[in-house]
């Protein structure tokens, strides 16, 4: 599963608002093993939106959790374009929708709240604990939420609850070397595809240090491609200390 995190706010690009949910998701994904794969704060517009969510859309392994524009103003454009792109289609009613809406707002739903109920035609709601002002979900796969985080991070932390919290184990292994990221390379070149690769240059007293850290799901592989660095480094005399 490659995790996504769509954050729609002009407001937090211009600096009136802070991002939130950025650490959110990715903590939270990290209680079940998981990772985000990419994450985007995108301005309220209509192109840029349906571009992103095309992007998401063409990975078939793409899980997504998108962050705003599920009001009833009009920037609110993400069940518009999400009905475009994910299932071409224009949106539609959601009787049940309408009926929440119509029963906590009562003759104030109309003209304008009541359009919150207009979602793409395959959408299950996802239950808001705080107002029951529903988001929704397409496939089981592709996740949208309020951007108010008070709201939608308790909506996201049960989805990812009920169907994220199975995930295969990852091991990870971490040195820290007094050398440039250029020594390693050669070995880097030489891993399997299966091993995930972390450096991190960096210059202490003028001097580069390096960091690099592997991660796989099989451990004993893991442990005998991390250990060729080891020997590597210690056979040219650089120190190097384990994290």
């Amino acid at each position: 599963m490659n995790f996504y995190a769509v954050i729609i706010g002009t407001e937090i690009l211009n600096g009136r608002r802070e991002d939130k949910h950025f650490e959110f998701i990715k903590k939270e994904l990290a209680k079940y093993g998981h990772e985000l794969f990419a994450s985007y704060i995108i301005k309220d517009d209509r192109e840029l939106m349906r571009k992103t969510y095309e992007m998401v859309f063409s990975d078939e392994n793409a899980i997504m959790f998108s962050f705003g524009g599920i009001g009833s103003t009009p920037d609110d454009l993400t069940r518009e374009i999400a009905a475009q792109v994910f299932e071409s289609s224009s949106v539609v009613c959601h009787q049940q929708f309408y009926k929440d809406i119509v029963q906590r707002f009562a003759e104030k739903a109309f003209p304008h709240r009541i359009h919150m109920a207009d979602l793409p035609p395959s959408a299950d709601l996802i239950f808001n604990p705080i107002n029951n002002m529903s988001g929704f979900s397409l496939f089981e796969k592709f996740f949208f939420v309020p951007g108010f985080p008070s709201m939608s991070h308790p909506m996201i932390a049960t989805v990812i609850k009920e169907k994220f919290s199975h995930s295969i184990k990852r091991y990870r292994q971490t040195l820290y070397a007094h050398t440039s990221e250029e020594t390693l390379i050669t070995l880097m070149q030489s891993l399997p595809a299966s091993i995930e690769i972390s450096c991190l240059p960096m210059f202490v007293e003028n001097k580069p240090h390096v960091e690099l850290s592997l991660s796989s799901s099989d451990n004993e592989s893991l442990k005998e491609n991390f250990s060729l660095f080891e020997k590597m480094l210690y056979n040219k005399n650089i120190y190097y200390e384990l994290h």
